[in-house]
């Protein structure tokens, strides 16, 4: 159950408002880690804008979604488990290859090297060493997408953390934890 129940968007006031209206248009609904999130408008805004500006990233949908899985599933956060699996399928990336991602395998070698990344950054909590910046270098990855990655993985903690700590409601076809 719950630990804090969803905002009631019929009931939001008029800054929640304009960002459920935002996410209702994306997801032709408002997911419950929103509504329950969302009981502050600016970290509902803080989370919502990380999308949105992520999305606009280099690294592309498929390899966000593949990060968003693994690190869910290291953090056993079931609701972004099924959330992202859904959206990376979504996105292009088949059932099998979204499996493989929240095991940390990657389907290429450059893939490989974000998630064996994304990885390190969640288990090490951020203590990474030069050598470890250095493969992913070597895997084809810039700075900039370095930075990136690193963001997917901060964002998407975020997201655990929304939906493990308040026990959200997941309203996304269920996924098993590894």
């Amino acid at each position: 159950m719950a630990k804090i129940n969803p905002v009631n968007v019929a009931e939001a006031n008029t800054q929640q408002k304009a960002l459920f209206d935002e996410i209702h248009g994306a997801f032709g609904a408002v997911p419950n880690m929103f509504k329950t999130i969302g009981h502050s408008a600016p970290a509902l805004e803080s989370m919502w804008t990380s999308f949105g500006a992520l999305g606009k990233g280099k690294l592309g949908a498929k390899l966000g979604e593949q990060i968003a899985v693994l690190v869910a599933d290291i953090n056993r956060c079931e609701y972004c488990l099924a959330a992202h699996t859904l959206l990376g399928q979504n996105a292009g990336v088949s059932l099998e290859q979204m499996q493989s991602a929240q095991r940390g395998e990657g389907s290429d070698p450059k893939t490989q090297a974000a998630l064996d990344f994304a990885v390190k950054l969640v288990k090490q909590h951020g203590q990474v060493s030069a050598d470890d910046v250095q493969r992913v270098r070597d895997a084809g990855y810039s700075d900039g997408d370095i930075a990136e990655i690193l963001a997917h993985v901060a964002l998407n903690i975020f997201t655990n953390y929304t939906n493990v700590a308040f026990d959200v409601d997941v309203d996304f076809p269920k996924v098993s934890l590894t």
